[in-house]
């Protein structure tokens, strides 16, 4: 039997840095970046689950990796991986519409 290979973090892509760049944006940015931002901070606030929302926080907003932020809240990394990944799916389909 094979030896395991640590988990690796998975949310490098260029959605991830679409996201990360949206919600850094500054106040000075141009309009239509500004009202996505806020789109997106009403759709994490609304729209996820507690936990999912709670993931974002710590992963965009806090800048904490999935390994860590799988053992502040007790449950494994694949775990805190397809929550990411559901709530960057719900958060996408819902921003389709205002893009």
């Amino acid at each position: 039997m094979s030896k395991r290979n640590s988990y690796k973090d998975t949310f490098t892509g260029e959605a991830d840095k679409g996201i990360r760049r949206i919600l850094g944006c500054d106040k000075d940015e141009e309009g239509n970046t500004q009202r996505l931002r806020r789109v997106l901070l009403k759709v994490i606030n609304n729209e996820l689950t507690p936990r999912q929302k709670e993931i974002i926080m710590l992963y965009y907003f806090k800048n904490i990796d999935t390994s860590d932020i799988s053992e502040r809240l007790g449950v494994s990394p694949q775990a805190v991986s397809a929550a990411m990944s559901r709530a960057r799916m719900r958060m996408f389909r819902i921003l389709q519409y205002y893009i």
